[in-house]
């Protein structure tokens, strides 16, 4: 038996202005950071402990990961980082404000773009100095595999090409792996744990602070699906 516990960073400064973050490297608000808080005490109360941590390159993801793991007193496991865990890369509707963006594409195209599968945002121009290869903790990566913008279909095919090569090996172990990454990474990885398709994944939300908690047999088998909510008053609804 092993569990696989998937946590959505706290809300982040551009969660709380309505802005298209992506692989913008946006801080924590003071209300992420008590969602965060919560999340470690909700893992706590439930007796849950990971064996090794996962979380993305970008620092409300990080820093969320920092704030459980030090509620659970449990701050000498493993913390293995990856871009390919980061959020959505939303092209040129980074740092935009969604409202905004609705009213110029009109709702059709929003909705598509935003909540749908395969259809992705415009892209960054190759002088956009939002592009990935501009950044520094990046230089390293194959710059044919950074993006310029992503549909949810380009996100999941990374998550899942980084979840069977790293994560899988451990939960077929037995062992327990926390994940806190973002709204879209998430959302790719239950697509394909819970089998949704893409249609339903439109409706499909992860609100941050979230815990959701898959418990896998023997032969990695999804035995069940908990949720465990924080009960920190509410920002009005914010999705991806």
């Amino acid at each position: 038996m092993s569990k696989l516990i998937l946590v959505r960073h706290g809300q982040s400064v551009y969660n709380q202005k309505n802005i298209f973050t992506g692989w913008t490297d946006i801080e924590l608000s003071l209300q992420g950071e008590k969602e965060a808080k919560q999340a470690g005490e909700l893992l706590k109360k439930n007796m849950i402990y990971p064996d090794i941590c996962f979380t993305s390159w970008l620092k409300r993801a990080i820093h969320t990961t920092q704030i459980i793991l030090k509620e659970l007193e449990w701050e000498h496991i493993d913390v293995c980082k990856s871009w390919k865990l980061n959020e959505r890369h939303y092209g040129a509707w980074q740092g935009k404000n969604k409202e905004e963006i609705k009213k110029n594409v009109g709702e059709k195209i929003f909705s598509s773009i935003r909540r749908g599968y395969e259809t992705p945002p415009p892209p960054l121009k190759e002088n956009d100095k939002r592009l990935p290869i501009f950044e520094k903790k990046y230089q390293n990566i194959d710059p044919h595999l950074l993006p310029k913008s992503e549909s949810l279909k380009d996100t999941q095919r990374r998550v899942l090409n980084y979840y069977f090569e790293k994560i899988v090996p451990f939960l077929a172990q037995n062992k327990d792996v926390l994940i806190s990454a973002h709204g879209n990474s998430l959302r790719a990885l239950a697509m394909y744990i819970e089998n949704i398709d893409k249609n339903t994944i439109m409706e499909y939300e992860i609100p941050t602070g979230e815990i959701i908690i898959y418990n896998f047999d023997n032969i990695l088998k999804l035995n069940s699906k908990i949720i465990l909510k924080s009960k920190l008053p509410t920002s009005p609804p914010n999705k991806i």
